[in-house]
């Protein structure tokens, strides 16, 4: 079956890659020199897909990626590490039946999942104790490998949420005894991973390099989607191309997700009213989800999203012209109703050299609420 070349989930080859060279190259230079890297990124603008883009490159060593989001203690941090180390190194390979065998050792409960068929391990735990000397354990095996290993953790920042409150400390001493592992600490709360990494009182302060990942540039994007078209026997023109960059911010996932739903269409000359069309269904197509999120937030809430969505962006929340137009209140009002919904990730802080701005996190939510309200 013909592969849709605009990928939303997963990573398939270089091929349907877009660009990333700079992000690329530095990382790489890193992981071969031995450099922790902590990589920084809203979520949906790409940062698992250079992961893997790096990985294809790292043909002489051995990659791990690991997903902690869904984590909630040491305990689950330990179970999903074990079970991405059985993904990534069946027992048929040696590394594999190394780990399989070892982990027995914990007498552990594995099983498989009956429609992905990924691996499944509960280890039951007598003390604290038992749980902090298991991964020392399973450090110290990858540290012994034969080859020099590269382990990925996705949303790093969750470590923080866990009740064990030394868990950058303990995870801190066993990493920095490592010699033959490389870490990539990736993460969307730009602002949690800036305060892990930097503050100086904190037990991973400057142990790693910072690479953060901005939107693809839109001449590059512009050359992919019109090559990725045509390299599949689709028109496109540049009218059409542009309108899909704007409209989705030139945010990797919105942008996929639209071209992905135009090439599924069939469509062999792709104009720019198909294009709107595309989108419109789209926003249609999410709407059920952004009204249940309308009944989890206060009416102040919904109406200051209304607001940031109208305003595109907003540079100056407390400034007095915004706060009257919106009827948000008092100054002190716009910055509780800001945190909020920064801390329900509903609203995106973006920080540069010149200024500090929000917009709506969801590009497709934005839209919406810019259609409708």
């Amino acid at each position: 079956m013909q592969i849709n070349p605009f990928l939303v989930n997963g990573y398939q080859s270089k091929k349907y890659f877009c660009n990333r060279k700079q992000e690329l190259d530095f990382l790489l230079t890193s992981i071969k020199n031995a450099n922790n890297v902590t990589l920084v990124s809203p979520r949906r603008m790409g940062k698992t897909g250079l992961i893997f883009r790096a990985f294809e490159e790292c043909k002489k060593m051995t990659t791990l990626y690991v997903d902690i989001m869904p984590t909630r203690s040491l305990e689950e941090f330990i179970k999903f590490l074990s079970e991405a180390i059985l993904l990534s190194f069946p027992e048929r390979t040696s590394i594999g039946k190394k780990f399989m065998d070892f982990i027995k050792g914990l007498r552990p409960l594995i099983s498989y999942d009956t429609v992905t068929g990924q691996p499944q391990i509960q280890i039951v735990y007598q003390t604290e104790a038992e749980k902090t000397q298991t991964l020392h354990n399973i450090f110290h095996f990858l540290d012994t490998q034969d080859k020099k290993i590269v382990v990925a953790i996705d949303e790093f920042q969750q470590i923080t949420e866990y009740p064990e409150k030394n868990m950058e400390a303990l995870l801190r001493s066993e990493i920095q005894r490592l010699k033959n592992v490389v870490f990539v600490f990736c993460g969307s709360r730009r602002s949690i991973m800036i305060e892990m990494f930097s503050n100086s009182k904190r037990p991973f302060y400057a142990s790693t390099t910072f690479l953060t990942l901005d939107k693809i540039a839109k001449e590059e994007y512009e050359a992919f989607i019109l090559k990725m078209f045509n390299r599949n026997e689709v028109e496109i023109d540049q009218e059409s191309i542009d309108f899909i960059l704007d409209w989705t911010k030139t945010y990797t996932f919105y942008t996929q997700f639209v071209c992905n739903k135009i090439y599924a269409s069939n469509e062999k000359k792709v104009t720019v009213d198909f294009v709107k069309k595309t989108c419109k269904e789209t926003m249609e197509q999410h709407a059920s989800v952004f009204f249940q999120l309308r009944q989890l937030l206060t009416s102040a809430q919904w109406n200051y999203l209304i607001a940031v969505a109208k305003e595109d962006e907003v540079v100056q929340p407390t400034a007095q012209q915004f706060l009257m137009k919106y009827k948000i209140g008092t100054a002190a009002n716009s910055r509780r109703l800001l945190k909020s919904l920064c801390d329900k990730e509903l609203i995106l802080e973006s920080l540069s050299f010149e200024k500090t701005n929000y917009q709506i996190y969801d590009v497709f939510f934005d839209r919406w609420l810019k259609e409708n309200y």
